[in-house]
Parts: C-alpha cells; structure tokens; sequence
C-alpha cells in the first residue's frame, strides 16, 4: 500500500507538471488568444487617435475593471507598426474570477486566488534556474529598420495623460541589461519617453538593479549595451517587475516557474538575447554620459505634478525589429486600478518568503490593491509569537529592520502587522485592524534613517529628505496577543451566533429573495 500511496503521489505531481507547462502562455499573441475565450478581450476596429485617446480608453477601463482592449486601429500606423493593448494585468468585474487576468499570465486557472497566484511566482524560488532555449530566429525578426531610417517621431507613440511632458513608448515592455561579465541579465519595467528621432529616456533610480548594470559599465568608461523587449510571454513581464534578488536572471527563473525554458533569440546588433516571440524589440545602448529631460508623468501613486520633470539617460535605438501586424502594449497608470499596482503587489509573497528566512513568526503577507502596494500586511502567528517572549519595542524594529533592508520593500512605505484572525485579503478586516487595534503615534515604529521612494508624493513634494525614510511599522496587535493569546470575540454573523441558527438563517437566505 505504501508503495502504491508513494506512486499515486508522484504521478499527482508529474501530472501536475505537464499542466504547467501545456497551460502556460506560449507568447504574448496566444494569451490575448485565452483572454478572448475567456470572454475578457474586446476588439476595437474603428479608429482611434494615440494622442490621449487610447490613454482614455485605457484608463476607463481600469477605473471600471472592464474587458482588456485591443485596439487594432490606431491612427498613424503603417508598415505594421503598430497595433496597441492595453490593461494586461487588469482585474475583472466577476467577483469569482477577480484576478483572472492576471492568473492567466501565469498559465493558471481563471478562478484563481490572489494567493494561488503569489504561491505560483514563488514557485521558481525552490527549483533550479531553466537556461534559455537559444533559437536560430523568431517571429520578433520578421521585420527590421536599422539606423537613420529609425524616427521614433513619426511612429504612433501614445501620449497617455493630457499632463505627460512628451509620448511614452515604454510603459509595459521589459527592458534588458547585462553586467560587463555576462554573469547577470537582468530584466525589469521602467517608463522610457520619446526625446527624438533615435532616442528614448528614461526613469532610471538610485538602488534599482537597472542602475546598478549602469554602474558597473560606467566605471570601465562604456555606454551599457542594451534592449527593450515588447510583448514577451507575460509570466516574463511580471517577472521583470518582482523584486528577484541581485544576480538572479529573470530569464532562467521564468523557465523554473513555469517548468520550461524560454525561447530567446540573439539581438541583431549587440549579444543580448531577447524572446524570439516578442512583439516589437529596440536594440541600442544607455547612455553613461547623455540625459535629457524625462517627465512629468501620471503615475501609480495617482498624481502628477507640475515640477516632476528629471534628467534620465538616454537610450539610442540603432535597430527596431518586430512581427508582423505587431501589437504594443501600454499601461496608463493611475488611481486604481491597474497592472503598476497587481504587479507591485507582487512584492508581498517575497517579504514573506524573506520572513520565513529569518524565523519570524509570519503566515502569510499581501500588499492590498486598494492602498497602490504601498501597504504590505504581515499576518502574525499569536502562538508563535507568544513562544518568543517579546515586545513591541523589539518585535516591530526586528520585523522593520529585516524587510526594510530589501529590495522587496523599495515600493512600500507601511508594514502593518496583525492578528491571524484577520484575513489580509479582505480590505475591510485590514482597515478594521488599523482602526481599533493601532493606537495612533504609540504603535507606529517610524523608520526615517533609511533608503525612501521619491515617487511618493509626500516624499517628493513633501518636507524632509525626498530620498530618505517615510517607512513606518504599524502595530495592530493588542498587548495580550504578545502573550500569545486573544481575549475577545468578534461581533459578526459568523462568530456571534451558534452553528444551527446560522444554518437556519442560509437555509432562509436560499430559499427567499432576501438576499437579492
């Protein structure tokens, strides 16, 4: 019987394995595909004008959590450059399938649970990288313009906010950059704007990997060898947008999660490899030496201000390869809610990940939509923490000076910690904690001596040091649940009434319209 239980097991397990790798998204054109018979794609044929208009139409959508938009034809198009989509990582109307967009990045189901789908990026963390499949060609080399026949000003650039200091190219493309040595390729989101004919410039901040790459080339007195890779297989955009630890390649942990390796194919001009089915993909250098003037834009934090304009280097686009009838996707960022903030939110199942490495008594962590990711809620073990016999004082700072050190928590600015008879993923239970748990002042443990994110309006536009702290641990564990227990009971349907009166009032709720 053992042997047999030991047999039934690994042939779960095998099968689970060949459903990975068959529902995975094969590229980009083939999840656009499971999103129309999913019933959550629309096409638009009838015109449509990139100069704030598809912003619009986008940003509708993400304010009214509608179908994901393809808009095929945009005004100023030609030669197959290009078609536009928009809201990639959006959230649906059906509360059942909530965050089925997004599971379908990942290849899984479109019931999936917001906690199925951090589980599922994690999933490369505990299997061995997957090298690239390096393919002779692909779908991404159809077409190519090289040189002086490039003019980024004559292609159908979106300009997404009526606010932006010019036309955004990159909003939802992986850039991909390459330490001298070749150890590290490192993949990542970053917004990049037209500033002329042959170049972009882009947002590159202090502490970022992409930053680091620069670093290393411009202590040897080199531009970095460079590309931007639009419309790759999505589960490689939500990579590029977690916070993989330094050195880690996005590319081999894309394959581990989704248990096969990726199709690359190497650039024209420079040796980078990019995926072979990739939309559209621009080949060329970042500038150590040359910035120009990047912003403003309306960003995820839902505000753009007049005097958010930085200089950014410059990229050169010395190639455009692309596909056939090619398809650019964009996010138009704003309040929520959109793929800056499902993607952001990604960050949580790493603190947790980070928490569990420490031995800190954590279940489980979510960064709620409802707060732009900005939020991350620690559930708290209450036995375990009794076990430890600690403080306040102690725990918040322990907790605060782990995560606060990462790069996981370069987006997130509170660190909330609660009781596990809360649920992280309900918003209501999480306001509720802060509400009535967290005495104001007394139980927030402020970290100021630490890295900050400028992006943050009251960092940027507020007092202080735009770079340095606005970190904050909040404490929404009452003193008793330190001891490891809990003195209370809830006030709800649930918990305020005995098993057979709740039983008769669901049986009621069923079979009357009370409910309706």
């Amino acid at each position: 019987m053992a042997g047999t239980r030991h047999f039934h097991q690994s042939h779960l397990v095998a099968q689970a394995a060949k459903e990975q790798k068959e529902n995975s998204p094969r590229d980009f054109r083939a999840f656009l595909e499971t999103l129309r018979q999913d019933n959550d794609l629309v096409e638009i044929n009838t015109e449509v004008d990139p100069d704030l208009e598809v912003g619009a139409i986008v940003r509708k959508v993400s304010e009214t959590d509608g179908k994901a938009p393809l808009l095929n034809n945009v005004k100023g198009a030609r030669d197959g450059l290009w078609r536009i989509f928009g809201n990639a990582a959006g959230l649906r109307k059906d509360g059942a399938e909530r965050y089925g967009r997004i599971a379908r990045n990942l290849g899984l189901p479109k019931d999936a649970t917001w906690k199925e789908i951090c589980e599922k990026t994690q999933t490369g963390k505990n299997m061995a990288p997957i090298p690239p499949n390096i393919v002779p060609t692909g779908p991404c080399q159809q077409n190519i313009i090289l040189g002086d026949d490039i003019d980024l000003e004559k292609l159908p650039v979106p300009r997404l906010h009526q606010q932006d200091g010019g036309r955004y190219l990159q909003t939802y493309g992986v850039h991909m950059l390459q330490t001298p040595d070749g150890s590290w390729t490192n993949w990542s989101i970053f917004r990049a704007m037209v500033h002329d004919k042959r170049h972009l410039v882009a947002l590159v901040n202090p502490g970022q990997h992409n930053h680091m790459v620069r670093g290393m080339w411009r202590k040897l007195g080199k531009d970095v060898p460079w590309a931007l890779a639009l419309g790759v297989p999505p589960a490689a955009t939500l990579a590029a947008a977690m916070p993989l630890p330094k050195g880690v390649s996005e590319g081999e942990y894309v394959g581990a999660m989704l248990g096969k390796p990726l199709d690359l194919v190497k650039c024209h001009l420079n040796d980078l490899l990019v995926p072979a089915n990739s939309e559209i993909i621009l080949e060329g250098t970042m500038s150590n030496t040359e910035t120009g003037p990047e912003g403003p834009f309306g960003d995820y934090l839902g505000y753009v201000f007049d005097d958010e304009q930085r200089p950014g280097p410059l990229f050169k686009v010395d190639a455009i390869t692309h596909r056939n009838d090619a398809i650019l996707p964009v996010s138009v960022p704003g309040r929520i809610t959109d793929e800056s903030h499902t993607t952001a939110a990604l960050a949580a199942p790493e603190l947790l990940t980070i928490c569990k490495e420490h031995n800190l008594p954590i279940n489980n962590a979510y960064a709620p939509l409802e707060t732009m990711a900005t939020w991350c809620v620690l559930q708290v073990n209450i036995k375990k923490l009794g076990e430890l016999n600690t403080n306040p004082n102690d725990f918040c700072k322990k907790v605060g000076d782990i995560l606060f050190s990462t790069k996981s928590t370069m987006l997130m600015n509170k660190l909330l910690l609660v009781g596990d008879d809360i649920d992280i993923y309900k918003f209501a239970d999480v306001i509720w904690a802060l509400s009535t748990r967290c005495r104001p002042g007394q139980d927030d443990f402020v970290f100021d001596d630490i890295p900050g994110f400028p992006l943050t309006p009251y960092m940027a536009q507020g007092f202080g040091h735009p770079t340095r702290g606005g970190k904050v641990v909040s404490n929404c564990l009452l003193p008793v649940e330190y001891k490891g227990e809990r003195s209370w009971s809830t006030v709800d349907f649930e918990n305020s009434y005995p098993q057979h009166v709740k039983d008769r009032v669901l049986a009621l709720w069923e079979s009357t319209s009370i409910g309706s």
